[in-house]
């Protein structure tokens, strides 16, 4: 992702999805959590959980596939 690239969260069903129909590019594979591809560090803002992710992930970090925001959140992609 851009380290200025904005995008809007509108109920889509997973913060992948937003950013996809937002044109920000995101690496990602399984879209359910298994593999982690889309690990994604979080650096402000909570997001919460719709699917319980199996990847690993630090505590820093969130996958985009599985989590919408709760309020406004600030992401850097790998």
């Amino acid at each position: 992702m851009n380290k200025d690239a904005r995008f809007t969260f509108e109920g889509e069903d997973n913060l992948l999805i937003a950013m996809e129909k937002q044109n920000i590019d995101v690496h990602y594979h399984c879209r359910e959590g298994f593999c982690g591809a889309c690990r994604t560090k979080i650096c402000k803002g909570k997001v919460e959980y719709v699917i319980d992710p199996l990847a690993f992930i630090d505590d820093d970090e969130v996958l985009v596939c599985c989590c919408i925001p709760v309020g406004d959140v600030e992401l850097q992609t790998y």
